[in-house]
C-alpha cells in the first residue's frame, strides 16, 4: 500500500469514528426515530459542513477527491475536533498543518508559571502565537517594561515599536526590531489572516513607519534564539536568549534571557 493509500485510508477511519462519537443533540437535532448506526448520519454531517452527500460520503470513503481549507474547517466544526484533532484533519487530508487562529489561548497553567518563576535571576516569559505577553517574571520585567503596560496591551511587538523606553534601553534598537520582526513573520504565517493577529499587524503599518517599511520585505531569517543587548544604568550588557514550547495546541512558548558572561 503506498502512502497515498494509507493516508486515505486513515483519513476514512479518522472521520467515520468522530461521526459515530456524536449524538444528533450534541449539535442540536431531532433525536426521534430509529437508528442503525451510533452517532451522526453521513447526511447529517454533510449538511452541517455545507456539501452534498454524496461528496462527502466519497470523502469519508478515501476517494481521491480534493477538499479546500474552508470545508475541513467547516467539517472540524461540525465534528466537534479539538485543536490536536484539527491539526491531524489537515496532515490527512493536505499534509500540511491548518491555519491557526492568531490569539489562540490567554491563560497560563500554574506549573508554566512556577517554571518561569523559578529561572530567575534569568528573565523569562510566555508568549502565545500573536507575541501577547501572558506572563513574565521580574527579571523579564526590568528588561522589557511589561508592567508599565495594561494586561490587555502588553504585546511584545506592539511593544518593540511604539514604547520609547524600551527602543532606548534596546542596544542597536534597529538591528534588533528587524530580528525580532522576521522571527514574528513565522508566525504570522501559521495564523488565519482574518484573525487578530492581522489586526495587530495592520495597527502597527498605521501607527509605526519603521514597522511599515520592515514588514514590506518579508524578511524570515532570524532565528529564535541568540543574543540581545540591553543599556542598563549605562552599560550594554549582552543576553542570551532562546524559547522552548510548553504547550504546542494552543501555541504557547517559553522565552528565556540569560545575562551572557
Amino acid at each position: 500500500m503506498s502512502k497515498l493509500e494509507r493516508t486515505r485510508e486513515e483519513l476514512a477511519t479518522f472521520l467515520k469514528t468522530r461521526r459515530e462519537r456524536l449524538s444528533p443533540a450534541d449539535l442540536g437535532l431531532p433525536t426521534g426515530g430509529r437508528r442503525r448506526t451510533p452517532g451522526l448520519r453521513r447526511e447529517e454531517v454533510a449538511a452541517l459542513s455545507g456539501v452534498g452527500l454524496t461528496w462527502y460520503t466519497w470523502l469519508e470513503q478515501g476517494r481521491d477527491i480534493q477538499a479546500s481549507s474552508s470545508f475541513l474547517d467547516n467539517l472540524a466544526k461540525t465534528l466537534k475536533l479539538d485543536a490536536a484533532e484539527r491539526r491531524h484533519l489537515f496532515l490527512l487530508a493536505h499534509d500540511r498543518l491548518p491555519a491557526e487562529p492568531g490569539k489562540t489561548f490567554c491563560h497560563v497553567q500554574p506549573l508554566i508559571l512556577r517554571l518561569m518563576n523559578d529561572l530567575s535571576p534569568h528573565g523569562a516569559f510566555v508568549l502565545n502565537l500573536r507575541w501577547d505577553v501572558l506572563a513574565f517574571n521580574s527579571p523579564a520585567d526590568q528588561l522589557f517594561g511589561f508592567d508599565s503596560h495594561p494586561a490587555n496591551q502588553r504585546n511584545l511587538l506592539w511593544m518593540l515599536f511604539t514604547d520609547a523606553s524600551l527602543r532606548e534601553r534596546l542596544h542597536n534598537w534597529k538591528n534588533q526590531a528587524i530580528q525580532m520582526l522576521s522571527s514574528f513573520r513565522r508566525d504570522y504565517a501559521l495564523a488565519t489572516q482574518e484573525s487578530d493577529i492581522q489586526a495587530l499587524v495592520t495597527n502597527l503599518q498605521k501607527t509605526s513607519p519603521d514597522f511599515r517599511e520592515w514588514w514590506n520585505r518579508h524578511d524570515v531569517h532570524a532565528p529564535c534564539h541568540g543574543t540581545k543587548t540591553f543599556t542598563i544604568n549605562e552599560q550594554n550588557i549582552a543576553f542570551e536568549h532562546t524559547s522552548m514550547t510548553v504547550d504546542a495546541d494552543r501555541h504557547l512558548r517559553l522565552v528565556v534571557y540569560a545575562r551572557k558572561d
